[in-house]
C-alpha cells in the first residue's frame, strides 16, 4: 500500500502519516529525513543534496526523486510506505508516477487533510516551543501547566518565528500556488481521498482507517 499525504503546513498530516505508518506497519518517508539521513552517511545522492542545502537553496527535482526511489528501494518498504512532503509539486508527482510504473507500481492513496487556511492560521500561531528540550505546546489544545514555561524542563516558551501569522499566511500562499494542484492530479488518477483535518486527531485518523481498510 503506497500512500501520499497532503495537506496545508499545519494540516497534521505528518501527525496522521506517522499514526498510519504504526498501524499498518508501514515506513514513514518524509524527504527531509532522507536528505539527513543520506548527508549523515556521506552517500554520493547525500553529498549532491548537501551542495544545493549548503548554499540555501532548494534541492532540485530530479535528485529528490533519484534519493526518494533509493529510499523505495530498500526491503522495508516492500509492502508499501507513506510518503510525507514528496511529491510538492506536478514534476516530481509525474517523475514518480512515471519511475513507479517501471517498476509496474503506481501510487494507492493520495490522502489530502482538509483544513481551511484561518483554521490552520490559529493553530500555529497558538503553537509554543521550548527551545532547551524541544517541547512543543498549544495555548488552546495542550497548555503548559503554567503559563509560557515548559512542563518539562521549567524553560521559557516561545512562539517559532515559522508559527507567525505573517509566516503562516506565506507559507500557505506557496502551497496554493505549488502543491495545492497536487489534489487535482491525484484526482483525476482517481486515488484521491479527502479527509475533514478540522476533526480532532483520533476522529481524523479513523476516517482515514475507513479510508485504507
Amino acid at each position: 500500500m503506497k500512500i501520499i499525504m497532503l495537506g496545508a503546513p499545519g494540516a497534521g498530516k505528518g501527525t496522521q502519516a506517522k499514526m498510519i505508518a504504526e498501524k499498518y506497519g508501514l515506513p514513514h518517508i518524509s524527504t527531509g529525513d532522507i536528505f539527513r539521513a543520506n548527508i549523515k552517511n556521506g552517500t554520493e545522492l547525500g553529498k549532491e543534496a548537501k551542495e544545493y542545502m549548503d548554499k540555501g537553496l532548494l534541492v532540485p527535482d530530479e535528485l529528490t526523486v533519484r534519493l526518494l526511489l533509493d529510499r523505495v528501494a530498500q526491503d522495508d518498504c516492500k509492502n508499501g510506505y507513506v510518503l510525507d512532503g514528496f511529491p510538492r509539486t506536478i514534476p516530481q508527482a509525474e517523475v514518480l508516477d512515471q519511475e513507479l510504473s517501471k517498476m509496474g507500481e503506481k501510487v494507492d492513496y493520495a490522502i489530502n487533510v482538509d483544513v481551511p487556511d484561518e483554521n490552520i492560521v490559529n493553530r500555529m500561531s497558538g503553537r509554543r516551543a521550548c527551545l532547551n528540550c524541544g517541547a512543543t505546546y498549544h495555548i488552546v489544545s495542550i497548555p503548559p501547566k503554567k503559563e509560557g514555561i515548559c512542563d518539562v524542563c521549567g524553560s521559557e516558551l516561545v512562539l517559532r518565528d515559522d508559527d507567525r501569522p505573517e509566516t503562516v499566511q506565506n507559507r500557505l500562499k506557496v502551497y496554493h500556488e505549488q502543491t495545492q494542484p497536487l489534489i487535482d492530479f491525484y484526482e483525476k488518477k482517481g486515488v484521491l481521498r479527502s479527509v475533514d483535518g478540522t476533526l480532532p486527531m483520533e476522529e481524523v485518523f479513523a476516517a482515514i482507517t475507513r479510508i485504507l481498510g
